[in-house]
């Protein structure tokens, strides 16, 4: 899958789970600094991310990815695996 397609169904997530719009949420937004999520939505989103590429993320280095970016880059490696 191409990195694109996988940021473009990051933001997707992330607008669904903290109810922002997609527009308003750039590429390096930091998800806490930037679009405002707390430690509660910070495990919903990563649920969110398993349930929508279908795979099984470790939670504590999940939680240490911080940005969009960030996401693209870490869930791009278990899609390749």
């Amino acid at each position: 899958m191409e990195k694109e397609e996988v940021k473009q169904r990051i933001k997707k997530v992330v607008s669904q789970v903290l109810k922002i719009d997609e527009s308003e949420i750039a590429d390096n937004a930091n998800f806490i600094f930037d679009l405002g999520a707390d430690s509660m939505q910070s495990m919903l989103l990563i649920a969110a991310f398993e349930e929508e590429f279908d795979i099984e993320m470790d939670v504590e280095k999940a939680q240490e990815v911080q940005t969009i970016d960030g996401a693209v880059d870490f869930i791009s490696k278990y899609l390749q695996g």
